[in-house]
């Protein structure tokens, strides 16, 4: 074995400054706890609470809306073989856990990426912190997590928000950018705003790529949710684990068809409504 001629201790750093943030920030720490928690568990009971064909209809339902009824059908099927393989609780859990830290994620991201798109100095600074977040195992995110909300659903809520924002703010970025500088001087010419050339012109017609961004983010907020499962928190990540400890091929297989269906479901409408607006179906038609 070589050992380094210099030693340099970058874990004993990185676990200092986790310890001084704990330390520090104890009273903030808690506040974000009891209230992404709250919001959890509020949205984990929306979902758990009603018979599990009143959601049934409602994510049908609104696969319909955003596509079709070839659409709407598949949920149904998909939606009862999770019911019939025992593992609707968990799906509800995971689902709850995905759709909060979605909304999360792209509240900070969305905002970052239009600053980004209209600020190349931001834009600058930023990239490097966006690779570093896209490149990072998943487990690591655990681990100061752990050490500072402990375990359950808190700590994967946290995680999942920090790994899946980096898409976001860069499809973001990236649709605000692609808008033609040509349509943004007509704006201009006319007098108008920034604020309303973003809010009329670059939002809307970037519409579709930062749609895509947002399908990024809901893959991998699903993704590490699963992964979640390793720190306590409930959901199909708790049977993955169970199984991978256990070796239950069974259980394994099936908490991963859920994982699977969920995340066909979540990408179709996504989709669906990154072409829903006005401005996409002119883009389509168009093209």
């Amino acid at each position: 074995m070589n050992d380094p001629i210099i030693r340099i201790p970058v874990g004993s750093w990185a676990e200092s400054a986790v310890d001084w943030l704990t330390s520090t920030f104890s009273g903030l720490f808690a506040f974000i706890k009891t209230v992404l928690g709250s919001a959890y568990e509020g949205l984990d009971q929306i979902l758990t609470a009603p018979p599990f064909w009143v959601v049934v209809l409602v994510l049908a339902g609104l696969a319909w809306w955003v596509k079709s009824w070839k659409m709407a059908l598949g949920t149904v099927i998909g939606l009862v073989l999770i019911q019939t393989m025992n593992q609707w609780d968990n799906a509800m859990h995971t689902l709850a856990l995905v759709l909060i830290a979605t909304v999360i994620a792209l509240a900070i991201a969305v905002p970052v990426g239009i600053l980004a798109a209209r600020n190349d100095a931001v834009s600058r600074v930023i990239r490097p912190v966006l690779d570093l977040m896209q490149t990072l195992p998943a487990l690591v995110y655990l681990v100061p997590m752990v050490l500072i909300f402990l375990t359950g659903a808190v700590p994967g809520l946290v995680a999942t928000i920090i790994f899946a924002m980096a898409p976001g703010v860069r499809f973001t970025e990236l649709g605000i950018r692609q808008v033609d500088r040509e349509v943004v001087e007509a704006g201009e010419a006319f007098g108008a705003s920034s604020g309303r050339i973003l809010r009329q012109i670059q939002l809307p017609l970037a519409t579709r790529t930062i749609m895509a961004g947002v399908n990024q983010v809901i893959m991998l907020a699903l993704s590490m949710v699963v992964i979640a499962g390793f720190v306590g928190a409930a959901g199909l990540g708790s049977d993955v684990t169970r199984a991978l400890s256990s070796i239950n091929i069974g259980l394994g297989f099936e908490a991963g068809l859920a994982v699977v269906i969920l995340a066909v479901y979540l990408d179709r409408v996504t989709s669906a409504l990154g072409t829903r607006s006005a401005v996409a179906k002119a883009q389509t038609a168009a093209s």
